[in-house]
Order: structure tokens, then C-alpha cells, then sequence
């Protein structure tokens, strides 16, 4: 039994920055380390990523998804996962219209209806990147538009039992991939996302 309010403010900090540096730059990152204070006094440090919110999109269609399969270099494998990514070149785009610039670009899919579930964080121990899940219906074939960092890439169909067993398998260990089912699940049971899960994205 829950014995605080999930929705209540959260407590003062018990972790504060009292200097930070920037250690490393990319085009999609910013790696940063800050000395910190804790409320007992205590000194440290603290790495910290920073990222640009991305989609992930849940492709449904006839009982089943469109998933995507890409070689990921930290993890030297190929692996399922639903369509995904960020504009690092617009970082405050609009959740639903990245949703559908990516699921357009990997898959050559375009949805009739785009429904948010929820608003994730996807690695809150080191990173500040969070996660929009988009639930895409009403699905209409066209061609792919891979970028050159998406050479390989591959989609197809699965149905949901053959999903199950791609994540049994071992073929399916994008964790927000498998986070997004689990919303997914919760929208079938009538629970209907909050507007803050989604970070308020306006339909288009």
C-alpha cells in the first residue's frame, strides 16, 4: 500500500552542485562533472550526461508491431526495439511531430492516429534524457529514409506473441522499448495517461 502521494512534489534536495565543468562535447552529447554537497556536509562528485528528449514509437497494426533492427556499438549486437531517436538539432521539437519524423525515417510507416502513453526517463542515475511513448495506429506503408548512422537497419512486422518471445529470446533488450509495452498495457486497461506523463505535446 502506497504511503505517500506518487503525485506530491519531491523532497528537498539532498544533492547539490556547487561547482560543474564541462568535460566533453559532441553533437549529441554533453558529458559534465560537478562537485557536490550533500545535506550531511559530505563532498563528491558527480558525472552527469546530457541528452536531448527523443521519441519511441509503438507501431501497432493487425495484432501485432512494426519493430526495428540495428547494430548498437556500445553492446557489439543487433537487436529488436520499437522506431526511436531524438533531433539533436531541435531538442524542444514538438514530442508527437519527432514521433512521426521517426517513425517515418525508419519504417516508411505513417500513422492516422498518435496517442501519448507516458513520459520516461531512460537512464536518470547519469543521464537527464527522458523519453516520450507514442502509441501509433492507423498504419500506411511507404519507403524508409535511413540517415547514414542507421546504415543496416532493418524493419518488419512481429505479432504481439512473437514480441514476447523475441524478449524471452533475448533479441528485445531495449529497455524503453520493453517500458513502452508496459504502458501499452496500462492504456488497454483504461488507465488513461496523465497529461504530464507526456509532457504536454499538442496533437497535429
Amino acid at each position: 500500500m502506497l504511503t505517500e502521494d506518487p503525485t506530491s512534489p519531491p523532497p528537498v534536495a539532498e544533492l547539490v552542485a556547487t561547482d560543474s565543468a564541462v568535460v566533453y562535447r559532441n553533437r549529441w552529447m554533453t558529458v559534465r562533472e560537478d562537485k557536490t554537497l550533500r545535506h550531511d556536509g559530505a563532498e563528491g562528485i558527480f558525472g552527469v550526461i546530457e541528452k536531448p528528449d527523443f521519441a519511441l514509437v509503438v507501431p501497432y497494426s493487425d495484432g501485432g508491431f512494426y519493430l526495428v533492427e540495428q547494430y548498437r556499438y556500445p553492446v557489439k549486437g543487433r537487436y529488436w526495439e520499437f522506431p526511436q531517436g531524438s533531433w539533436e538539432e531541435r531538442p524542444d521539437a514538438d514530442p508527437l511531430a519527432l514521433a512521426k519524423g521517426e517513425l517515418a525515417e525508419e519504417t516508411g510507416l505513417s500513422a492516422d492516429s498518435m496517442v501519448p502513453l507516458g513520459y520516461l526517463f531512460e537512464a536518470y542515475g547519469y543521464c537527464d534524457q527522458g523519453v516520450h511513448i507514442i502509441l501509433a495506429t492507423g498504419l500506411t506503408a511507404g519507403a524508409a529514409d535511413l540517415d547514414e548512422e542507421e546504415a543496416g537497419l532493418i524493419s518488419r512486422w512481429f505479432s504481439e506473441a512473437e514480441v514476447w518471445q523475441l524478449i524471452a529470446d533475448g533479441r528485445f533488450r531495449d529497455a524503453p522499448s520493453v517500458a513502452a509495452l508496459a504502458l501499452l498495457q496500462r492504456y488497454r486497461a483504461g488507465t488513461k495517461p496523465r497529461l504530464a506523463d507526456a509532457r504536454q505535446p499538442t496533437q497535429r
